[in-house]
C-alpha cells in the first residue's frame, strides 16, 4: 500500500501522544509531525516527530514474490527503513511546557515508551494500517556528532536536544496486477547442483 508512510507516522504519533499526558503540568502535551522548527515558528510546544530519511531496506530487497494463488504471483513491495527525528519542543511562554527540564521529562518518555514497547501492531495500528498484521519496529538509533549536525543544518536551525529512531519493516507495495504464472510439473532432481563444504 502506497499510504505505509503516513500510517506508519500516524501509528506512532498516536502512540506517543495516547501515553504522554502526565508528564507536562497541563498533562496535554501536542504531538505533531511537523519539523521542530515549524513547532517552534508556531509558538506552540509538545513533541516533534519528523520523518527525515528514507531508504531502502537491504536486507529484504531480494525477498521473493508471494504466491496468491497456484497460477498467481505478485512481485515483492518496496521494503523501506524510516528514519524519524523525535524533538520536545518547549515555549517559554506556555504554562505547561516551557523549561529544558520539560524537554528532558519529554523525552524521557517517549524513550521508555520504545523501550518498553519497541514492536507496535494490533491496537497500536492506526490509519490504513487499521485491522492489518503489520508490525513497526522501533530501534534507537546511534548518530555522531557530524550525522546529527547535518540533520540539524538542514532544518536551518540551532540544535536541540532530539534522538533518532530507524523503523522497519514498512512496505510500499507494487501498483500492478498479480502475475499468471504456471505451476512446477516435473521436478527433476538430477539436475541439482550440489555445494561441498
Amino acid at each position: 500500500m502506497f499510504q505505509a508512510l503516513f500510517a506508519t507516522s500516524e501509528t506512532i504519533r498516536r502512540f506517543i501522544e495516547d501515553r504522554i499526558g502526565g508528564v507536562a503540568t497541563s498533562g496535554v502535551v501536542p504531538v505533531v509531525l511537523n519539523t521542530p522548527q515549524e513547532v517552534r515558528s508556531s509558538n506552540s510546544s509538545g513533541v516533534s516527530i519528523w520523518l527525515y530519511r528514507i531508504i531502502r531496506d537491504p536486507d529484504r530487497l531480494n525477498d521473493p514474490p508471494e504466491r496468491l494463488a497456484w497460477n498467481q504471483v505478485r512481485p515483492g513491495p518496496l521494503p523501506l527503513r524510516l528514519h524519524y527525528l523525535i524533538t520536545p519542543v518547549t515555549d517559554n511562554a506556555s504554562p505547561a511546557l516551557g523549561s529544558p527540564a520539560d524537554e528532558q521529562l519529554l523525552l524521557g518518555r517517549v524513550l521508555q515508551l520504545f523501550h518498553s514497547h519497541p514492536v507496535l501492531r494490533g491496537a497500536d495500528l492506526q490509519g490504513p494500517f487499521i485491522g492489518s498484521a503489520a508490525e513497526i519496529h522501533m530501534r534507537l538509533e546511534p548518530m555522531s556528532l557530524e550525522e546529527i549536525t547535518r540533520v540539524w543544518e538542514a532544518l536551518e536551525g540551532s540544535y536541540q536536544l532530539s534522538v533518532s529512531y530507524e523503523v522497519s519493516l514498512v512496505n510500499i507495495d507494487v501498483d500492478q496486477e498479480p502475475e499468471i504464472v504456471s505451476p512446477v510439473e516435473v521436478a527433476m532432481p538430477e539436475y541439482g547442483v550440489i555445494v561441498s563444504g
